[in-house]
């Protein structure tokens, strides 16, 4: 049953798919975030936006009787600014591409999607609404007041410049990251390559947004494609563009995000990941500064700035045979090295506590702060998957938590073993260095109780079994060193 129309009070979606089970999951992962309507084919959707606005539309490929690409072509022909998404659990190239041109989709998620993923992209598409109205509006003032729109631009130049600049990259005083960022403000300056090396998760691409807002060209685009998202029958469509007829599926000339950067800076990120034929052509258009669309007959100059991330070590890459050497000269012109969170513990507590507030405001738990003994926590865990899994742990944390104050026992039991597997480095820091023995043992028996009580969210039952007590005895042992549930 159709949801009754209700005033757009939060952006709205709509969901399109014959499988109830599908159309169930999707509906239960969006609805705290969005007005969920669903629709199980192509005519009953179509019946609802003719009476209802909609934000964004999800639609599975595989329909009896229409295909998702197909019903996505009236929309954008009836409801042009309606944003739209396929769902599928196929990879056929051709379905992707005739999304992209005859659809106008402005993502192709798979099947099995993650909760967190389809969330990510529903907030994206919303926000891209959003701006695509606000550039219409911008474009309508254009025609009326050329001074007034020029003013309010170079305003919002000077607020990018200001959100993206390298002291918004939160960081501690005498981090790592502060040569890293005085080495790239200063490369900034010089229309250069750049070659950005870390671990995925550490932040490259904000470094990379930063160098772009501090050089010459922060007056053009920024644009991002990450490599590793897709294949290479796509890549180098979605890099240099195409001409009509180039293959099938391409029904009108798409232009290739290199022309749509011109005089701005493209960030490729993940470019250890494309294979050695992909790398002959990239190379070629960096040295000649020029695009050859596919099915083009002639190639397009073009003025961009590259800046280049990978997880990966490229020069032994190109030492085992699998990167290009003569690329990779190209595109390190110069090399950063973003450090993993692990080897700048002291960041964790500054970017924690930002986290906290920008997480929480998203989620609408204004107000939350993080104890010092939860913060003991995530200073202690290694972070494999550095600042993005710290931001899910601690978007987790707040979803699953009552309250303001985020305690301990609101992290997973992964980054509380973590904090329990600290080690002898963690004890000794602990541990007096003064007073009897008998004084130093309390303090190191009270250290593993408290440990071991957050590991398992204080449940008295299981801490007393790992431990080989009974309830009485650890309680007892709990009110000898004050350790009550925060």
């Amino acid at each position: 049953m159709t949801p009754p129309l209700l005033p757009e009070a939060l952006p709205t979606v709509l969901v399109v798919d014959d499988e109830v089970r599908s159309l169930d999951a999707l509906r239960r992962t969006l609805d705290e975030d969005f007005t969920v309507f669903t629709a199980g084919s192509a005519e009953e959707a179509r019946g609802l936006l003719q009476r209802q606005p909609v934000s964004v539309i999800l639609c599975d490929q595989r329909m009896p009787g229409m295909t998702g690409v197909a019903f996505l072509k009236e929309v954008r022909e009836q409801w042009p600014e309606t944003v739209r998404i396929v769902i599928s659990g196929y990879t056929d190239s051709e379905d992707i591409i005739a999304g992209i041109n005859e659809a106008g989709i402005y993502q192709y998620i798979l099947k099995p999607w993650s909760p967190d993923h389809l969330l990510d992209a529903v907030r994206n598409a919303v926000e891209a609404q959003a701006l695509q109205r606000q550039t219409s509006r911008l474009d309508l003032e254009l025609r009326t007041s050329t001074r007034v729109l020029r003013q309010r631009t170079a305003t919002q130049m000077a607020q990018a410049r200001s959100s993206f600049g390298f002291d918004r990259i939160v960081r501690a005083p005498g981090s790592p990251l502060d040569l890293v960022c005085a080495m790239a403000e200063r490369t900034a300056r010089y229309d250069i390559p750049v070659l950005v090396l870390g671990e995925s998760g550490t932040g490259k691409e904000l470094l990379a947004r930063a160098i772009h807002y501090a050089s010459p060209r922060l007056t053009g685009p920024f644009v991002v494609e990450n490599c590793a998202a897709i294949p290479d029958s796509l890549l180098e469509s979605e890099l240099f563009g195409h001409k009509r007829g180039a293959f099938t599926g391409a029904y009108e000339d798409h232009p290739g995000l290199f022309q749509r950067a011109n005089g701005g800076t493209v960030f490729l990120d993940e470019i250890g990941e494309t294979s050695p034929a992909f790398q002959v052509k990239l190379l070629r258009v960096l040295q000649e500064g020029e695009v050859r669309p596919v099915g083009g007959a002639r190639p397009v100059p073009v003025d961009v700035r590259v800046i280049a991330a990978t997880h990966r070590q490229l020069e032994q890459r190109v030492r085992d045979g699998l990167f290009r050497e003569d690329l990779y000269y190209r595109i390190a012109g110069i090399t950063i090295t973003v450090p993993p969170l692990r080897e700048r513990v002291a960041d964790i507590p500054p970017i924690a506590h930002q986290l906290v507030l920008d997480v929480a405001a998203e989620l609408g738990h204004p107000g939350a702060t993080l104890p010092d003994e939860a913060l003991a926590c995530l200073v202690a865990y290694p972070w494999p998957g550095n600042i993005r899994e710290l931001r899910n742990e601690i978007a987790r944390a707040l979803a699953l938590h009552d309250g303001t104050q985020l305690d301990a026992a609101a992290f997973s039991s992964r980054v509380l073993q973590g904090r329990a597997a600290g080690g002898a480095d963690d004890l000794t820091a602990a541990i007096p260095q003064s007073g009897t023995l008998g004084e130093r043992l309390d303090v190191i028996e009270a250290m593993l109780l408290r440990e071991t009580l957050l590991r398992h969210r204080w449940n008295k039952t299981r801490a007393a079994q790992e431990l080989g007590l009974s309830r009485v005895g650890l309680r007892s042992k709990m009110q000898r060193f004050g350790l009550d549930k925060p």
